[in-house]
């Protein structure tokens, strides 16, 4: 029987370190139903006293039905001069009444020595102590070693005693902080083991853990190492949040325990939605997706070149070491000018479009995307506006309105006042003129706004449309304000994402193009899905 590996997301706790990392009381409550959801062991919420913000959100959670993960509470060992009764952060650890309590303490001597200023001998009594004092009061206790690895480093055997006390004052679980994350894989395995051994010489079965951070690029790497040296309990962030450099990543680090590695954990059942987990993390606090982070990132599948894509047509297994369905993402073929038909075909395939690999129109759109890229358009970003040329190719498309003329106008008079810019369209929808004006926070806004008011009485499912971003890239710098430019937009409805492009000497042509691109491109897919 395989291993059966713990993991604890430290997310709302030290995940939150990392800068411009911010998540409302609300938002760690979503977080915690999420990886409660995809069954992850034991969730931290952070310090209960801390500030005000930490003292809601356990309380609120004392609300919150966790089936399968458990909550903990992270604090330090006692003060020195407190005794564990009189200790107002292990009080405010036991009146969070969360099932699981996490404490820090020294290992590393050094910090004895130099940040809390007392003796070696103290600093054992600390962390016995404490824990000794917790653990008739909670449900399960932790113990992370703070500086774990460098300790070791630096003075072995000391090391080694403040895990003994923490055995002797019961933790049930110790965990070996990489606190600076400046320790590489080919160390963990020696210092891992020797932690192994001393565990038995205690006649102890307490399990070991391990908690990385990342400033050396070896968080994943340090855990997984661990795990095969013998630790059982793994801490991490979704999407690697943390201070400075980030913490060890779960979304790397679950797909290799169970796929690479063959062992066994709760998310293993539902690691399907891990995808959507990190996503999910990311939209809470406001952050944009990494395109490129292993398993989980819209590039993660992504495959480019033709000969590429050709080989993972025949056998995905060519270019890819895990199918990307396993954890919920999504093989894609990017279409760029290295493209050939294989990946125009695979296009055609997704958009399900009837089209044969050798149907002289499949040349003629090979042929039509390399010259729109040599003009500067790009569609990995921007497929929506690729399947509106390739419907238009094989005249598949609808043509929702025609344009008319508009024109935008940009008043600023007063410097002390808000420029004034205004939207004038003109189009037709089935025969019928429309003639509207908008006002707009600079003139692609107001665009925007105009051309939803012309359109919206005649497809009204627009109003669920909103335009998420809005990209300008400078192609040709070297003609100065007379560069051609590239506009990325994109666009979301109650059910996806999408991505559109516009290139032209002309910002605001450049731009309409990308809009009207998106426009066309929701109400041709709601038109699919009533057919």
């Amino acid at each position: 029987m395989a291993r059966v590996i713990e993991l604890y997301d430290t997310t709302l706790r030290d995940g939150t370190q990392a800068e411009n990392f911010n998540l409302s009381v609300d938002d760690k409550i979503k977080v915690c139903r999420q990886l409660d959801r995809i069954g992850i062991d034991f969730i931290e919420g952070g310090w209960p006293g801390s500030n005000p913000l930490a003292v809601d959100f356990f309380k609120r959670m004392q609300d919150v039905e966790l089936k399968q993960a458990k909550l903990a509470a992270f604090g330090s060992t006692r003060h020195f001069h407190k005794k564990p009764e009189d200790d107002a952060n292990l009080q405010a650890l036991l009146a969070a009444r969360t099932p699981a309590v996490t404490i820090f303490g020294k290992s590393w001597d050094i910090h004895v020595i130099d940040a809390l200023r007392i003796e070696l001998e103290d600093n054992l009594q600390l962390i016995e102590d404490s824990l000794a004092y917790l653990r008739p009061r909670v449900q399960h206790l932790i113990y992370d070693a703070e500086h774990f690895f460098d300790g070791f480093k630096n003075n072995r055997e000391y090391c080694l005693a403040t895990l003994g006390r923490a055995i002797a004052g019961g933790a049930e679980t110790i965990v070996l902080c990489d606190t600076n994350g400046g320790t590489l894989p080919h160390q963990i395995p020696e210092i891992v083991q020797r932690v192994m051994q001393y565990r038995v010489e205690q006649g102890s079965q307490v399990r070991i853990g391990i908690h990385g951070h990342n400033d050396s690029e070896t968080g994943v790497a340090n855990a997984l190492m661990s795990v095969h040296a013998g630790a059982t309990h793994v801490q991490g962030t979704i999407n690697g949040f943390g201070e400075r450099c980030g913490n060890a990543n779960l979304t790397s680090i679950i797909p290799a325990l169970v796929f690479k590695m063959g062992l066994e954990c709760k998310v293993g059942k539902r690691i399907d939605q891990l995808y959507t987990t990190a996503r999910m993390v990311d939209e809470l606090a406001n952050l944009p997706h990494n395109r490129y982070q292993p398993y989980v990132g819209e590039s993660a599948f992504a495959h480019k070149g033709g000969i590429h894509v050709s080989a993972v047509q025949r056998n995905p297994m060519t270019y890819e070491h895990i199918a990307p369905e396993k954890v919920g993402n999504a093989r894609r073929v990017l279409i760029s000018d290295q493209s050939g038909k294989a990946n125009v075909l695979m296009k055609a395939q997704k958009y399900g479009l009837n089209i044969d690999q050798d149907d002289p129109t499949m040349a003629a759109i090979v042929s039509e995307l390399k010259n729109l890229e040599n003009q500067g358009y790009q569609y990995e970003a921007a497929e929506a506006s690729f399947e509106l040329l390739m419907r238009r190719s094989l005249g598949l498309q609808r043509e929702f309105f025609q344009l008319e003329a508009f024109r935008v106008l940009h008043h600023n008079h007063d410097k002390a006042k808000q420029p004034i810019t205004e939207a004038t369209i003109r189009l037709y929808v089935n025969g019928s003129e429309v003639h509207t004006a908008s006002m707009g926070e600079g003139p692609v806004n107001a665009l925007d706004r105009a051309l939803r008011k012309a359109l919206v009485r005649f497809y009204p499912n627009l109003e669920e449309m909103d335009l998420t971003d809005y990209k300008v890239r400078v192609l040709t710098g070297e003609h100065g304000t007379g560069a051609k430019v590239r506009v990325l937009v994109e666009s979301k409805d109650l059910e996806e994402s999408w991505g559109t492009v516009g290139v032209s000497v002309n910002i605001i042509e450049a731009s309409w193009q990308a809009l009207v691109d998106s426009i066309n491109y929701k109400l041709m897919k709601d038109e699919k899905h009533r057919c």
